[in-house]
């Protein structure tokens, strides 16, 4: 496993806050490939990576609550008598 760190003040932690990441090294090496891909650091794409899936988490739950239903509504409604 490898750590992957960034330091409290850094451009890369705007709000203070230092975490350690654990990644195997075949995730170090994914991660390794599409910052030099991007041309950014590995922890830039770390970041917009977690930031896309934490903004989404939402969406894609509502959706798949919105699915259920739908999928499920006969069901649901002999449920709910």
């Amino acid at each position: 496993m490898v750590s992957v760190s960034a330091a409290r003040g850094t451009r890369a932690v705007p709000s203070g806050v230092a975490m350690n990441l654990r990644l195997t090294a075949d995730e170090t090496d994914a991660l390794r490939r599409r910052a030099e891909t991007e041309g950014r650091s590995m922890n830039d794409v770390a970041r917009q990576a977690i930031a896309e899936y934490v903004s989404d988490r939402r969406s894609r739950l509502t959706a798949a609550i919105g699915r259920v239903v739908q999928e499920d509504a006969e069901l649901l409604d002999r449920l709910s008598k």
